[in-house]
């Protein structure tokens, strides 16, 4: 990385400061599942409970009303969740059992030989390009929601800790 990297100070563990969509996904802890089913329902349900309170779509508007709130707040509920989990891999909250899964996600992949972060399938310039647009990019969700779906080698984690300690 250039030599202007911005490192952050967190109380925890940097786990990974850009890690891969896949990652985030199958990190995600029960809460965080959970507050996506709660968003996901919720969103509807308020609709209708304003719709109780001072009735405005009628039968056949309420249907599609009720539709798009759901797919608000299952959107809505998904990038809470994704965010949440991207906080803990940053180290912006507690994190201790994404900690250990990441030790042995490392160990694993290391004893098979495989690169700690997946096969990079780009040059290095266009890694280097993706790992700056896509790093932190969890917090800036209200402007753009975008992932990373790159291999790539930039991400601000040790990895020989996960594959020393074995």
């Amino acid at each position: 990385m250039s030599s202007a990297e911005q490192y952050v100070r967190t109380e925890h563990p940097v786990i990974d400061s850009d890690p891969h969509f896949t990652r985030v996904v199958r990190y995600m802890r029960g809460s965080d599942v959970a507050a996506w089913g709660g968003l996901t329902v919720g969103a509807p349900a308020v609709l209708l409970a304003l719709e109780r309170v001072r009735p405005a779509a009628g039968p056949k508007g309420i249907n599609v009303a009720l539709g798009v709130a759901t797919a608000l707040g299952f959107m809505g509920g998904f990038l809470h969740s994704y965010q949440k989990s991207s906080l803990r891999f940053w180290g912006w909250e507690e994190n201790a059992r994404e900690q250990i899964k990441d030790r042995e996600e490392m160990a694993a992949r290391a004893a098979a030989g495989l690169p700690a972060y997946g096969e990079p399938t780009m040059d290095e310039a266009a890694q280097a390009a993706s790992a700056r647009n896509s790093k932190y990019a969890a917090v800036k969700f209200s402007a753009i929601p975008w992932f990373n779906t790159t291999n790539h080698k930039y991400h601000l984690a040790d990895t020989n800790t996960a594959t020393s300690e074995n």
